[in-house]
């Protein structure tokens, strides 16, 4: 689906009514298109493709999704796929989505599949600055990349609340384990990851080598994109083996409460041994057996185990078994 068409000339912006009309102004009149597509058909990517010229390749990565994030060159076209993330407050969950945009010195085209990355805001924004937006279609480049960026940076800082969250639920003590809280969440972090990671070198290609159509204006505006990057990257990788050390402990934790049980169910059972036995040997009905027949041979029985059992209470509860 069109989403937005517009030509646009020293950063203003002049409505356009189909693609095949606009680009016929451009080629007269100067300027370049700015096509912005959300999950399109196949017959708009092909009849966009007819009019444009685009590369076949270029067809396909905008066509279909769950593309690796990449920079590539395609004749005059610069082809760049970006991992879009969208964190659900509700379930703690990433979603992610993909941005391709298509640029060249005339056209850039912009298509979007799944959630985040709000391009109509990040247009908006473009076009109320009408001196970076002259700088051509790389400047349409940067401002999502840079929209995408934002998100990540965003997102970190939600994923680093919920770590300190569950890390407090680990260390409470309440008995309940949050394995299963913590192993999602790790998950999260490594769909976080397969976005981020692989877009940091992908960046440094498109202000390392020349491109042609770019102006060098907007280098040291890439430059400070991959900076972001680099340290969302960081954070990620912090973020698994924080993980990975919270699981660590919460399994530990586990073990712990499990070994303290067992000695609570030692203690009571040794505790309890000592009146059973007894019982036992008394309940075998032998006529003759000490204190059976004497006055005050239940009197003493009882005693006699009332202060082995609070003896051997005492022993246990020193050591810390109860």
């Amino acid at each position: 689906m069109i989403r937005d068409l517009a030509i646009y000339r020293h950063g203003i912006r002049h409505d356009a009514s189909d693609v095949a009309s606009a680009w016929r102004s451009v080629l007269d009149d100067g300027g370049f298109l700015w096509l912005g597509l959300v999950e399109p058909t196949a017959s708009e990517i092909e009849s966009t493709a007819g009019v444009l010229g685009l590369h076949p390749l270029s067809v396909e990565d905008a066509a279909h999704a769950h593309q690796r994030p990449k920079v590539e060159r395609l004749g005059e076209s610069t082809i760049s796929v970006f991992k879009t993330v969208f964190y659900d407050d509700a379930t703690s969950a990433i979603d992610t989505g993909e941005v391709v945009v298509v640029c060249s010195p005339r056209f850039v085209v912009t298509v979007r599949h799944g959630l985040g990355a709000q391009l109509a805001d990040t247009r908006a924004q473009l076009e109320a600055r009408p001196d970076f937006l002259a700088l051509g279609p790389y400047a349409v480049l940067h401002a999502v990349l840079d929209t995408i960026v934002d998100d990540y940076v965003v997102i970190s800082g939600e994923l680093e609340q919920d770590i300190a969250a569950i890390e407090r639920r680990v260390f409470n003590d309440d008995g309940t384990s949050d394995a299963e809280d913590i192993y999602l969440l790790k998950r999260e972090v490594i769909e976080f990851r397969r976005a981020v990671k692989p877009l940091g070198q992908e960046i440094v290609e498109l202000f390392s080598n020349p491109i042609p159509g770019m102006d060098e204006k907007l280098l040291p505006f890439f430059r400070d994109i991959d900076d972001h990057v680099e340290r969302v990257a960081d954070l990620v990788d912090g973020f698994d083996e924080l993980l990975s050390g919270v699981l660590q402990a919460d399994l530990a934790q586990i073990q712990v409460r499990q070994n303290a049980d067992m000695r609570r169910i030692t203690a009571w059972v040794g505790i309890a041994a000592i009146p059973t036995m007894v019982a036992g040997v008394y309940g075998m009905n032998f006529d003759h057996m000490p204190e059976l027949h004497s006055r005050y041979g239940y009197a003493i029985v009882m005693l006699a185990l009332g202060t082995t059992c609070t003896l051997l209470w005492r022993r246990f509860r020193k050591a810390g078994w109860l």
